[in-house]
């Protein structure tokens, strides 16, 4: 068995671009042997998306193919899916992100590899899902964005939508994903049956929306686009500075108090436009103006530091050469390096979930691809000769 929690199983990877991948790299960091199953020519379709490139590697595909080997497969070719049925005796999760229908073409649609392997939890990501009248569409993370109602809701009023600087809707769809998968393993150890898993960019989305969707379900209104504001609590933005911006978080009654001190303004405070949230809220044009006007006089560092000393959430915004910098993010390791056979010395982001007894961990760089064809075919029973036939055949 493999180091980490997730030390004793292994996944079959059929998946590329992001949600999939993600998906499984959650897994990967805990400790699951993940074997990613990419095409002979080409491989997950990231490979090629840049620059940045490094070492020849793309940029993209580093970010979230870690803790992984690369078996290379025509899926299309006899011996190719012999390999695949013989790694399916063995794996306890398959995780595929083709567009639903493919998967029953090549042979290994969930119903008949559930048939033949009931144990297995098999995972399918899809842009909406495996039913449905939009099953077939091809999805790209800007559409769901867009169709989710993320952005429609963010921006400014009377400028035009904008998207998540990240490719959020694949990633909380890879993230809904693992939880599945999780959640399937827990009800096989109590049932010993696997399950379908049926995770969907959309549905992702839609279940992100929370409080804007209790907004529009309890007025019946759509939330206006507020930029960086909360639609309920004011405020709660970011505000130009002397030399930038900072963002400032008033959550209750008690933070307003000390911000009002922390400001030098505290008449606001006693001011009946601004007295409860409600009111604030009610009047959010006039009190930003004013603030607007008070934060411009200083600096981002001294409004964060006043800010901070007042008991007062508050932060500045960050670039990536500022977060990557940050004290508090190396201290929480969330910046790792790790050796690639080509690029060279690489940083990942770390491990998010922190686990006190069985931590997961950065252990291998994201494979090259079908780097270790041979190894796995050697564990799958094939010798040599058999090996070389399917390199020549085009099989691998």
């Amino acid at each position: 068995m493999r180091d980490g929690p997730l030390g004793d199983l292994l996944v079959l990877d059929l998946t590329r671009a992001l949600a999939g991948p993600y998906c499984t790299t959650m897994l990967g960091d805990m400790g699951a042997r993940v074997i990613k199953v990419e095409s002979p020519d080409g491989g997950d379709d990231t490979r090629g998306w840049g620059p940045p490139f490094v070492g020849g590697e793309s940029a993209y595909f580093l970010g979230v193919n870690r803790n992984k080997e690369s078996l290379t497969l025509n899926l299309k070719h006899p011996a190719g899916q012999e390999v695949l049925r013989r790694l399916l005796a063995r794996a306890d999760v398959l995780v595929e992100n083709f567009r639903p229908g493919i998967m029953d073409r090549l042979g290994f649609g969930y119903a008949a590899v559930a048939a033949a392997h009931p144990r297995l939890v098999y995972a399918s990501i899809s842009g909406f899902g495996q039913d449905g009248p939009y099953r077939e569409r091809v999805a790209y993370d800007l559409i769901v964005q867009g169709m989710g109602g993320l952005m429609g809701t963010t921006g400014e009023e009377g400028r035009p939508p904008v998207k998540v600087g990240v490719a959020v809707t694949d990633i909380a769809a890879g993230m809904f994903a693992a939880f599945g998968i999780m959640v399937a393993l827990h009800v096989r150890a109590r049932t010993g049956r696997g399950q379908h898993v049926d995770a969907a960019m959309l549905d992702a989305q839609v279940g992100w929306m929370t409080y804007q969707a209790g907004h529009y379900f309890a007025t019946g209104e759509n939330p206006r686009r507020l930029g960086s504001a909360h639609p309920s609590l004011v405020p709660y933005q970011a505000f130009r500075t002397r030399d930038g911006y900072v963002n400032v978080a008033v959550g209750s009654e008690a933070i307003w108090s000390r911000f009002t001190q922390a400001v030098g303004a505290p008449h606001l405070a006693a001011d009946a436009r601004f007295r409860t949230n409600a009111d604030r809220v009610a009047h959010r044009d006039a009190l930003v103006a004013l603030l607007e006007e008070l934060f411009a006089s200083r600096t981002t560092a001294e409004w964060t530091r006043a800010l901070e000393a007042a008991g007062v959430p508050a932060g500045p915004i960050y670039l990536m050469a500022d977060l990557f910098a940050d004290a508090q993010v190396r201290h929480r390791g969330m910046v790792v390096e790790v050796d690639h056979p080509r690029a060279g010395r690489i940083r990942q982001t770390g491990v998010p979930v922190k686990l006190s007894e069985t931590p997961g961990r950065v252990a291998a760089p994201p494979p090259v691809l079908g780097q270790h064809t041979d190894a796995i075919l050697r564990e799958c029973g094939f010798d040599d000769a058999a090996i070389a036939a399917m390199h020549r055949d085009g099989a691998v």
